[in-house]
């Protein structure tokens, strides 16, 4: 599907926190490689994360039995710190996140381009599932 026509799907969450953890949380990878899964049976054993314009990441994300595993990976567009991320993926997807501070609570909305391979509902439950797990470890600490 051409670029032009690709559809946006949206995530959001409401994460208990100063925008200041949160970005931390959300960017170094010794916290990605804790929360960044969709459910109990995956985990990320490795993360890397060079954040700035031009700079590069990737998440190893494996099912826990060891029976599948991908690289999530893609370059950076536009980085502006506790505010806004923007990347793309090594398909050439686009990926914006914003995260809006107030006080000790901050709003994450999560934009990217859909894929072809699967439903936008679970794309989308995929990605909510993610964050929701993002949300959940970053307030317990």
């Amino acid at each position: 599907m051409p670029a032009n026509q690709a559809i946006v799907i949206t995530v959001e969450s409401i994460i208990n926190a100063p925008v200041e953890k949160v970005w931390e949380y959300w960017t170094k990878p010794v916290h990605i490689t804790q929360w960044n899964n969709a459910s109990p049976d995956w985990h990320t054993p490795r993360a890397e994360n060079d954040l700035r314009a031009g700079g590069s990441f990737v998440s190893r994300m494996e099912a826990k039995d060891g029976s599948m595993g991908f690289d999530f990976w893609g370059t950076y567009d536009t980085v502006t710190i506790n505010e806004y991320i923007e990347y793309s993926l090594g398909d050439g997807r686009k990926v914006k996140i914003s995260f809006s501070g107030n006080g000790n609570s901050t709003k994450i909305i999560e934009c990217f381009d859909a894929e072809t391979e699967n439903t936008v509902e679970l794309q989308q439950g995929g990605w909510q599932a993610i964050l929701d797990n993002f949300k959940k470890y970053t307030e317990a600490r």
